[in-house]
């Protein structure tokens, strides 16, 4: 079996990873206009990794007390006491720490925004207590790369920027009601809110209208950009990604919900490989 704490910190499982990643490679690409330098991309990308990881450890320790009453959470590290809580939080804040140092030789408004990034990243877990919609959330905290990528390049953040983020916002609460549609009825015993629950039976409406909405803002980014027709061909090939997924999860089957989930990796590709196209790589 895989060492609990790779386990822990989701390393067998990379597709939080990815989903982190995408957002930080396009506020990249859009700053640099092109290929970021690659001292940039290097520290970003060994950045979402690592915040990945601790946020991981974060959320486990958050859960500690849900997890065992999960289906596909009761073998967690945390929830199985192969890992204590001791440890877990020992190796979030390790972890951050080192994504800190990390980013000390870039630009001030960088280092000044990691503070609101880890604050995000700290509390998402908790978030799930008391907000309706903690994706809405999630979706912050999984695009704060993006402000930080265009004060790492360019030494500021324009408002598209900002637009990029909300857009990662919209995306975020689709791809995780579908994963938090996986979980809905353990959910409801131990009174975990999500998107899914808040929904109700019109979640797949719901998540149609944020991958919509996620597009429509890719949209006026690309414009405000002055991108072509390789850009839109990858929000193109992105819509036709969102449509699949719509097709699976349409009987709410648990496991047809959790392969959309996954497949998302493929929808924040196929925006990335459009853009960088038009960018000239």
């Amino acid at each position: 079996m895989t060492h609990p704490y790779l386990r822990l910190l989701r390393l067998d499982k990379p597709i939080g990873i990815l989903l982190l990643l995408w957002p930080t490679l396009w506020g990249l690409w859009l700053a640099a206009g092109g290929l970021p330098p690659l001292h940039i991309l290097l520290i970003f990308c060994v950045g979402v990794v690592l915040m990945r990881s601790a946020g991981c450890a974060v959320n486990d320790y958050a859960d500690r007390d849900f997890d065992a009453h999960v289906e596909r959470t009761s073998q967690r590290p945390l929830a199985t006491g192969e890992v204590s809580r001791r440890e877990a939080l020992l190796l979030a804040a390790g972890l951050a720490l080192v994504s800190f140092l990390l980013i000390l030789p870039l630009d001030r408004l960088v280092i000044l925004l990691s503070f609101p990034a880890l604050f995000l990243a700290a509390s998402y877990p908790f978030t799930k207590r008391f907000f309706a919609i903690p994706q809405a959330y999630l979706g912050v905290a999984f695009g704060f790369g993006i402000p930080m990528a265009y004060a790492a390049v360019r030494g500021e953040v324009p408002a598209e920027a900002w637009l990029l983020l909300l857009a990662n916002v919209f995306w975020a609460v689709a791809y995780d009601t579908e994963y938090a549609m996986v979980d809905r009825p353990d959910d409801l015993k131990i009174g975990i809110r999500t998107s899914a629950i808040t929904f109700g039976r019109f979640e797949i409406a719901a998540i149609a209208l944020c991958y919509a909405a996620t597009l429509a803002l890719l949209d006026q980014v690309g414009r405000l950009s002055g991108l072509g027709a390789a850009f839109y061909g990858g929000l193109l090939a992105a819509a036709g990604i969102a449509l699949y997924h719509l097709w699976l999860i349409r009987g709410r089957d648990r496991a047809a919900c959790f392969k959309a989930f996954l497949h998302n990796n493929w929808f924040g590709f196929a925006v990335f490989a459009g853009l960088a196209i038009d960018l000239g790589i």
